[in-house]
């Protein structure tokens, strides 16, 4: 009994050792399957599941979740410069089961396809959302919301395409002139503030998007690893999207169309945002006079993280009023 009580445990360590190697292998060949790990685990635990569809040329990547009820509306988010459809994970899980959620990665960006030569600027952007939401809400107007250069995005769908947007919800949105910070500053003189080659950048990088230090990301090695390896291959894309957004003539396109806005909205910045300065609140809300307006306190430019009970909050107020 002794004997085959030793001759199992020897089996057990041999399995752990060789799972521990097997593991240690994937991660090496690739790093960024922690990552993929990690995002895999946020999403079940939000109650969203993972889904592809062939929209506007591209291959988009999107998480949902079907609504409690069938009639419910159906809230689309989009997400900002560098991020991508995880950074929504947060607040659909305070949303629960309340509405039909459609959180995509925007084409180019994350999971769904990048095409060589494409523009993956506000216009040619608000149209890829809008054909997104007729194939996957064909007939019945969504909520749009959209943070950062999602913001502008959704700012200028909402103005073009009235039709399809019923509600819109801007959070820490690009598209207008703020306040000078070095950020904008920045982004004026040519550079990428966002730009990680190392590990000291990718920490710059997120402490510039998160005020709060307890929602600011872990990223042990080699997850770190993957990351800035990913960010360094996309460095040059990264700084062809700035400019286009950041630059061009395509730059204040959202604020200006803006004005075209009349369904309901809602306009939700931190006060603490060191990318798109809380001033550029009141600059939209000139432009949208009907919007509700939100200024939250103690968080940074990643609202949606940093304070998602608080954007749950306003978010339901658009939706349900």
């Amino acid at each position: 009994m002794v004997k085959r009580a030793k001759r199992f445990a020897a089996i057990a360590v041999l399995a752990i050792v060789a799972t521990s190697l097997i593991a240690a292998v994937a991660l090496w060949r690739d790093p960024f399957l922690l990552v993929r790990g990690e995002f895999a685990r946020q999403r079940v635990a939000a109650g969203l599941s993972r889904a592809s569809v062939d929209v506007a040329g591209h291959r988009w990547s999107y998480a949902y979740r079907d609504a409690d009820a069938a009639d419910a509306p159906t809230v689309v988010m989009l997400h900002g410069f560098t991020g991508s459809k995880e950074n929504w994970y947060p607040l659909a899980a305070q949303l629960e089961g309340r509405y039909r959620l459609l959180i995509p990665d925007l084409p180019g960006w994350g999971e769904s396809e990048r095409k060589p030569g494409a523009v993956y600027g506000f216009t040619q952007q608000a149209a890829n959302v809008v054909a997104f939401v007729r194939a996957l809400s064909p007939g019945k107007p969504v909520v749009l919301l959209g943070h950062s250069m999602g913001g502008g995005i959704a700012a200028l769908a909402a103005a073009r395409y009235p039709q399809d947007i019923g509600k819109v919800g801007l959070l820490d949105a690009a598209g207008v002139r703020f306040k000078d910070n070095q950020f904008g500053l920045d982004v004026l003189a040519g550079r990428n503030p966002f730009a990680v080659e190392d590990d000291a950048s990718l920490k710059r990088y997120i402490d510039i998007v998160f005020h709060d230090a307890n929602a600011k990301p872990w990223l042990p090695w080699p997850a770190s690893t993957a990351i800035i390896r990913k960010r360094r291959a996309d460095a040059e894309f990264e700084q062809g999207v700035l400019t286009r957004i950041g630059r061009s003539e395509e730059m204040l396109l959202p604020g200006k169309e803006a004005t075209n806005i009349r369904q309901p909205a809602l306009l939700l910045w931190c006060r603490q945002d060191a990318v798109i300065d809380a001033s550029a609140l009141e600059l939209y809300a000139q432009r949208i006079p009907q919007a509700r307006k939100v200024l939250l306190d103690g968080c940074g430019h990643m609202s949606l993280m940093e304070r998602p009970a608080e954007v749950a909050d306003a978010v339901v107020a658009l939706v349900d009023r």
